[in-house]
């Protein structure tokens, strides 16, 4: 007996349909992970809790205080918010064919672990900060909030909090008692930094799962199912709330540490660790707000019913393609700054780093919008693993 092929939409939503607020806040959020990252290809300076150098000339010293409390604890949170919203997007899309809870369960974890194994390749070949690996194991672990209570969801968010300030306290005494080397980044040799990449990605992915992405993705499954990114109109009292608040704790809450990285506080190892963990957990609150203030934007608009602009059409684009530029950064940053490649990482200073992290990142955003409405070749692959070939097929995009 032949089965009938699935519909071809199966949790795809043709790029023309989509909402603007959360393709528009991953491309943006694409600039704030190419700044984070940057600076961790380079080597040969003492660093500080965040990896920048401690012995920089003042631009490197002001560059890298404006990241840490701004952008470094930040981008990541707000990645995890947007995995989590899309992932409730995707499930809902699934149902509203007629699939059961199990089916989508099942294609969620399957999404999940063809996600873990592109980290897996990220890591292999590219980059040990991989976060492909964790958001691929939050949605093989908690794909069943997805369908929980918000209560549930809530207090689970809760708990992640209060364990994300325990893991990252004691990830901070292992920095100061720990003697401090070269990042894979740096190594000369490709095979032992090949090595070292994948041995630093299994230890990360599930830090990074433990203490950085479970509290950011449960609130983003809240949103998601509010539609809070599709209609902001209808939730701008909350965002404009979210927006006020967590800034002001992400800067309040990240002032310590940056005091510290720059070297104009020197306190006692305690506080310093606190400050640490301080900036960590406030960053989530960072994250949450740089989502809420851009769908303000997209929310004030779509109230004006004015058609977007070529910039805002761009960065949608890069939003849209969020995979494939995350990880095109990784192979122009390796063919920059590596030893065995381009070699600046042991030649330029952070502020030099993240002019490269801008210049790499308005590439990405070219080519996405230039070659848009296509999909990305990582989202396509990564549709065409987890549906096969009948789901791969139109000018449609998966959530990212």
């Amino acid at each position: 007996m032949s089965i009938a092929p699935p519909a071809p939409a199966q949790g795809a939503t043709p790029i023309a349909r989509r909402a603007l607020a959360p393709d528009l806040s991953r491309g943006l959020m694409l600039l704030l992970i190419a700044l984070a990252h940057a600076h961790m290809y380079l080597s040969g300076h003492p660093a500080g809790f965040r990896g920048y150098t401690l012995d920089g000339g003042v631009l490197d010293r002001l560059v890298a205080g404006v990241q840490i409390l701004l952008v470094d604890g930040r981008a990541l949170p707000m990645f995890a918010a947007l995995f989590g919203y899309g992932l409730v997007q995707l499930a809902h899309r699934q149902l509203a064919t007629g699939r059961s809870w199990p089916q989508v369960r099942a294609v969620l974890r399957r999404r999940s672990l063809w996600l873990l194994a592109f980290g897996f390749c990220h890591a292999l070949l590219l980059f040990f900060g991989d976060i492909l690996g964790a958001y691929g194991l939050i949605g093989l672990v908690l794909v069943g909030f997805v369908r929980r209570e918000d209560r549930a969801v809530l207090r689970a968010a809760v708990v992640g909090l209060v364990l994300h300030v325990v893991v990252l306290f004691g990830f901070g005494l292992l920095t100061i008692s720990a003697p401090k080397g070269d990042t894979p980044a740096a190594m000369a040799d490709p095979v032992e930094a090949l090595v070292m990449r994948l041995i630093g990605w299994s230890g990360m992915t599930p830090t990074y799962f433990a203490a950085s992405v479970v509290p950011a993705f449960l609130f983003g499954i809240w949103a998601a199912r509010r539609r809070v990114l599709e209609e902001p109109a209808a939730h701008r009292p909350l965002l404009v709330r979210v927006a006020t608040l967590g800034t002001v704790l992400a800067v309040a809450g990240g002032l310590p540490l940056t005091l510290v990285d720059i070297r104009l506080w020197e306190p006692s190892d305690l506080v310093a660790v606190s400050a640490y963990a301080l900036h960590s957990v406030t960053g989530i609150a960072g994250g949450l707000a740089y989502a809420a203030i851009i769908g303000l934007a997209a929310g004030r608009m779509a109230s004006g019913h004015r058609s977007t602009g070529p910039v805002v059409r761009a960065l949608t684009a890069c939003g849209q393609w969020s995979l494939t530029c995350y990880l095109l950064q990784s192979v122009i940053f390796v063919a920059v700054f590596a030893p065995y490649a381009g070699g600046l990482g042991t030649r330029v200073g952070d502020a030099a780093a993240s002019g490269i992290a801008i210049v790499t990142w308005l590439v990405t955003v070219v080519l996405a919008a230039l070659l848009a409405p296509r999909r990305g070749p990582a989202e396509a692959a990564l549709r065409r693993l987890t549906y096969g070939r009948y789901g791969a097929t139109g000018r449609t995009a998966d959530v990212a």
